[in-house]
């Protein structure tokens, strides 16, 4: 099955010269040679081959792997790099022209992946170069272990391990090293890599049709850059059995192609091929990286993951390994401008997991304050009668709430309050330290926000850490009733601040922030702080039985027509209203009873 593949370009025959013109307009760094469209060679801006001291390090080949080799052109990497049409080695021409542009005394470094029509190209343009008085070496790198060794001239293709090889080569260059220097670290590297692809689909050259020659349910092993056919098509694994297969495959012990041994230090690169998301590529890694080091005996210095060397729009991805001996290590980590080259991984990593951090509070609480208090004091014996009262209440309320809400909401109010009352009247049992107020009411919010779900839970855990906070600012174990309207007024600050709304708005505000104003104020004119509480939770019932006129202005009620909105008070302000009124009514008998 085929058909035209879709592509965000302009003429199929120009993709390759509008990508340089992006790469240098995006990057500073790097310029390109004014000899579209037969020569495209992007180079380092602040290179003059003539005056450079140190040995260039170019290369190159098709287009279609970006960002190799252009986004690799950078002090510390790339001095040049020579752009092909997709997947067609660079002309004669053009690379001569990149020699030029980048050679200086020291000379120049070229390093080419394995294709027949590179290894020609950049072999004719090297020999004509040193006729003309430059200094060239040349490396090849073939990284390929999918296929059996080759019984021809051919040999391994070159893949993504040429890019550590790249970064090797543009390190020791940027030290100064001499050129003959520079190609034997360029070599070892090369040596030192193995490389197998594996992928889901082939590539869409730009202007082609798309083909999916693999069929449903099918994964190709072992595939070249190009797209070339690989080593099997077989049906899709997980990738923990794909990862293991390409493992094995690498460092098999029949093939040798490196030279890896238990206990060896290695590095790992995740490549991905172009249409792979960043996702895969890590989940890959994560699941190579202990395999490398149980099954295989290895240890891994460096992990490399992201998009390095693609083949356009192909979805899979591929793995290198590369041996690495200290001289290697630094290379990698030697600092470098070059664009797409990973920033940040350099050196041993930490352990990959630690433990989860606990707030300082459940560090130096101990396993008593945790617990419920043997013997309850005063404010104790109070604050439970308060908090049963509340939560029982809610409970009672269970339908009416939910009632409430099938009109105006999605019908769970009710439920969801009644599964946090309960929480609060289990764990109440167990370990809320009622003689301290403060951590009491942080439990409560914590109680809540582990049933509750949605936003109530996480507006009422708001709720409580906002009052918590506030309690916790007096060393006094007792709270006073100025104390008590100061937290009252941060959570509700605190709710606003993180929910958006405000009175009027037909949520729960509107039933506390009546119930503010008036505690504060009875407490102002002199009232007993019990009477000031409980006048406090009638203005509290008042302003819940207010919002049927109010048009609402967040949560799902806000897309309720106002004529259904008149049917039903907000059920969050209700539910509020109801364990304060059934808090203050606690307390008051609380009082009398004594």
């Amino acid at each position: 099955m085929a058909f035209q593949g879709k592509k965000l370009i302009n003429d199929p025959n120009d993709v390759v010269t509008e990508f340089i013109e992006g790469l240098v307009e995006t990057y500073p760094g790097l310029q390109y040679l004014d000899g579209f469209p037969q020569v495209k060679v992007v180079l380092r801006a602040d290179v003059s081959g003539s005056k450079y001291d140190k040995v260039a390090v170019i290369s190159g080949g098709g287009s279609g792997h970006e960002p190799a080799h252009a986004g690799f052109v950078g002090e510390g990497m790339l001095t040049a790099a020579i752009c092909g049409d997709v997947f067609a080695s660079p002309p004669v021409d053009s690379i001569l022209s990149g020699i030029r542009a980048v050679t200086g005394p020291m000379g120049c470094l070229l390093i080419v992946k394995n294709y027949t029509g590179d290894r020609l190209n950049f072999g004719l343009a090297a020999e004509q170069a040193k006729s003309e008085g430059y200094k060239i070496e040349m490396v090849i790198v073939g990284d390929d272990c999918a296929l059996p060794p080759s019984q021809g001239i051919a040999g391994r293709r070159g893949l993504a391990g040429t890019i550590l090889v790249h970064k090797v080569a543009g390190a020791a260059a940027a030290a100064g090293l001499s050129l003959s220097d520079v190609a034997a670290e360029a070599k070892h590297a090369s040596e030192m890599v193995g490389t197998m692809g594996v992928a889901l689909s082939v590539c869409t050259l730009p202007g082609q049709v798309t083909s999916d020659r693999f069929g449903p349910g099918k994964m190709e092993l072992g595939l070249g850059i190009h797209g070339e056919p690989g080593a099997e098509v077989t049906d899709l694994q997980p990738v923990d059995v794909v990862v293991s297969h390409v493992l094995k495959q690498i460092l098999s012990t029949e093939t040798h192609y490196v030279p890896i041994t238990r206990g060896s230090r290695v590095v790992l690169m995740v490549n991905g091929l172009g249409g792979t998301p960043v996702m895969e590529l890590m989940i890959a890694a994560g699941k190579a990286v202990p395999k490398l080091q149980l099954e295989h005996g290895l240890a891994v210095a460096r992990v490399y993951t992201g998009s390095f060397m693609t083949s356009l729009d192909m979805a899979g991805f591929s793995i290198s390994i590369m041996k690495a001996d200290q001289t290697i290590l630094q290379r990698l980590d030697a600092p470098t401008k070059a664009p797409c080259w990973p920033v940040g991984v350099d050196g041993d990593h930490p352990p990959a997991k630690i433990p989860v951090p606990v707030p300082p509070s459940r560090l130096t609480r101990s396993d008593e304050a945790l617990s419920r208090p043997q013997e309850l004091s005063q404010q104790g014996y109070i604050l439970e009668a308060a908090i049963e009262a509340a939560a029982n209440e809610v409970i009672s309320l269970r339908d009416s709430l939910n009632g409430w809400d099938s009109k105006v909401g999605d019908g769970d109010c009710g439920s969801t309050m009644f599964r946090g009352a309960t929480a609060i009247l289990e764990d109440m049992k167990k370990y809320y330290p009622l003689n301290d107020a403060a951590e009491t009411v942080n439990e409560i919010g914590s109680s809540m926000t582990k049933v509750m779900g949605g936003t109530s839970g996480i507006i009422y855990d708001i709720f409580c850490k906002a009052a918590y906070a506030k309690l916790k600012e007096s060393t006094s174990p007792v709270v006073t009733a100025k104390q008590w309207v100061d937290a009252l007024e941060a959570s509700i600050a605190a709710v606003s601040k993180y929910g958006g709304a405000r009175a009027g708005y037909r949520t729960l505000l509107d039933a506390l922030i009546p119930a503010l104003e008036v505690l504060r104020e009875r407490l102002d004119a002199g009232d007993d702080p019990v009477v000031a509480f409980v006048l406090s939770s009638e203005a509290a019932l008042s302003g819940a039985e207010s919002t049927k006129h109010m048009q609402a202005q967040a949560g799902r009620s806000s897309y309720i027509s106002g004529e259904i909105l008149a049917s039903a008070p907000d059920p969050g302000a209700m539910a509020a209203a109801a364990w304060y009124r059934a808090a203050a009514l606690a307390v008051k008998r609380k009082f009398q009873a004594s």
